[in-house]
């Protein structure tokens, strides 16, 4: 009996390294364009990617066909949410990298916008999972992608005056 408890431990470590060895770059870099962070240094994704992994690791044997990247995904996305747009948790205090594309959106432009476009996730469903209704997710990840193709501008160059005479 201990045995055969011993043995679907092992498949299980097993079958969730092989998870993570697919799937945790892509976690990472969805975490790490949530936070906004650079690639090069990101705690604050690897931290939320850690949460993620810990927690899909703890439901493993409960997810019965489910699949468990949607559900790393799902947490990493409510969990990013909650920290972000309460600005309780560890995620809302830091600050985006300046340099980072996605640092001039909220953090709900930043999570709509990679929850639709860089994982592909339907409007119905991602409505669902952040609470929101469709037509509000698709007003966030319009005004998001205006922002992103459309940046602000800087002031206009001084141009000195026309009428001087260079000596």
């Amino acid at each position: 009996m201990r045995r055969r408890h011993a043995s679907r431990g092992a498949l299980r470590d097993r079958q969730f390294e092989a998870f993570v060895a697919g799937a945790g770059g892509r976690l990472l870099h969805t975490a790490t364009l949530l936070t906004a962070e650079s690639p090069g240094d990101n705690p604050r994704a690897r931290r939320l990617l850690t949460r993620a992994l810990a927690h899909t690791y703890a439901g493993w044997d409960r997810l019965h066909g489910e699949d468990p990247y949607d559900r790393a995904r799902q947490y990493l996305a409510t969990r990013f949410a909650r920290g972000s747009w309460h600005r309780r948790g560890a995620f809302g205090r830091g600050r985006p990298d300046p340099a980072a594309p996605l640092a001039r959106l909220s953090a709900q432009e930043r999570l709509v916008l990679v929850l639709r476009l860089h994982e592909g996730v339907a409007e119905e469903q991602a409505a669902a999972l952040l609470g929101l209704s469709p037509d509000r997710v698709r007003a966030v990840c319009h005004r998001a992608t205006s922002r992103l193709l459309h940046p602000p501008r800087g002031s206009a160059p001084v141009v000195r005056g026309a009428g001087a005479v260079a000596s």
